[in-house]
Formats: structure tokens, C-alpha cells, sequence
């Protein structure tokens, strides 16, 4: 199943420096053993904001909850989730 999910970060100026610091490393380490598995496909920078454009690729809408629930940077987080499936002009593959 796949699914666009818009994360938008508002991290609190009141958390220390250092301890934000610490959460980034854990959610840039998470994040990219989700991208190694395959389950996290895609990942964008939504230009001059804090906020990404992702696709994930799960089995199904628990799995989803469970890794974006599992994001160190999620109690600073707000979400859209929008599920897709393959458009059938796509001449691609790999995109269902």
C-alpha cells in the first residue's frame, strides 16, 4: 500500500538546543534505515519550510501508524496522509 504523507516539524523553541539536536540524529538514523528496508521510497524537502513530501510503501494502515508513530521528531509533528494507487497511464513498473 502506498501512501504521500506531508509532515510539517514545529519543534518548540522552548526545547533545549541540544536536546533537538539529539532528536535529528535519531529521526535522520530512523529514517534512513525505513528508506534502506524499502519502506519509506521517497523522500522531499518542501523548499524553504520544515516539511517533507514522503511516499511510504506498507502492508497496511497499522503498519503506516506504527512507523510514523515511531518517528522521534513526531510529538512535534503535523500530518496529511493521502493513500495512492497506480495511475493507469503510468508506464512505470515499480510505482504500485
Amino acid at each position: 500500500m502506498l501512501f504521500k504523507v506531508e509532515m510539517t516539524i514545529a519543534i518548540p523553541d522552548s526545547l533545549p538546543a541540544e536536546r533537538v539536536t539529539e532528536i535529528k540524529a535519531q529521526e535522520k538514523a530512523y529514517a534512513q534505515q525505513l528508506q534502506r528496508s524499502g519502506k519509506w521510497r521517497h523522500i522531499w524537502r518542501v523548499a524553504g519550510q520544515f516539511k517533507n513530501v514522503s511516499i511510504f510503501d506498507v502492508e497496511s494502515h497499522d503498519e503506516l501508524h506504527e512507523l510514523l508513530t515511531g518517528l522521534p521528531l513526531y510529538p512535534y509533528m503535523t500530518m496529511a496522509i493521502e493513500p495512492l494507487c497506480r495511475h493507469p497511464s503510468s508506464i512505470r513498473d515499480d510505482d504500485s
